[in-house]
């Protein structure tokens, strides 16, 4: 039996089930891809007016990231894998629930920008780090209200956080850190078109 060909397919679905789009669907009868940025996060679905749904779906999406991860260190743990071959299998659970949350195979391969399972799945690896990583977003969200620049300097910090805090860690892990760090990046584009330009919208204030 390998692991890999378990863990694989089960992070991956994992990370693609799309909590937003779910609970807006099943409470408001709305799909919040047509509202707002057309994102499926919790941004987008507290900005559609139901912050309850939306501080819910950062709840699952955190969720499911610890979820796969922890999956893959139970199955090492039931495989006695080598310290080795079970980082590896945390890292690809890692990178593979982000990319299933990214571009969940139930709604066209169009999903969030992976920050709330990012967090996850950091947690789950070098929970020290993460926290850290979560009072720079909170620091920088203060100061400017940008939960985008927020994010994305928050996602940035996780790699060297975690080399930083955890000397000993996996260089293995610290790859799949840099590569979670890099989707939530890449997938904010757009804001970060938007933040140089200075037309991208502030959490709670409303555009005159």
């Amino acid at each position: 039996m390998n692991p890999y060909l378990i863990i694989a397919p089960s992070a991956y679905l994992l990370g693609s089930i799309p909590s937003g789009y779910v609970l807006v669907k099943a409470f408001r009868h709305q799909d919040i891809r047509e509202y707002g940025s057309g994102n499926i996060g919790a941004t987008n679905v507290a900005r559609s007016g139901a912050k309850g749904l939306g501080i819910l779906t950062l709840l699952l999406d955190t969720s499911k990231g610890v979820a796969a991860v922890m999956l893959a260190r139970w199955l090492a743990s039931y495989m006695h894998l080598t310290s080795r071959d079970a980082s590896r299998l945390l890292a690809l659970s890692a990178v593979l629930a982000m990319i299933g949350h990214i571009f969940p195979v139930w709604l066209g391969f169009r999903g969030g920008k992976g920050v709330a399972t990012g967090l996850g799945v950091s947690f789950a690896l070098a929970p020290l780090a993460a926290l850290a990583s979560l009072g720079i977003f909170a620091l920088i969200f203060a100061l400017s209200r940008y939960v985008s620049l927020s994010s994305i300097i928050a996602a940035s910090s996780l790699p060297v956080l975690a080399y930083v805090i955890y000397r000993g860690l996996d260089v293995i892990v610290l790859a799949a850190a840099a590569t979670a760090s890099l989707l939530i990046v890449i997938k904010h584009h757009e804001n970060i078109h938007r933040l140089l330009t200075g037309t991208e919208s502030r959490f709670g204030v409303k555009n005159a």
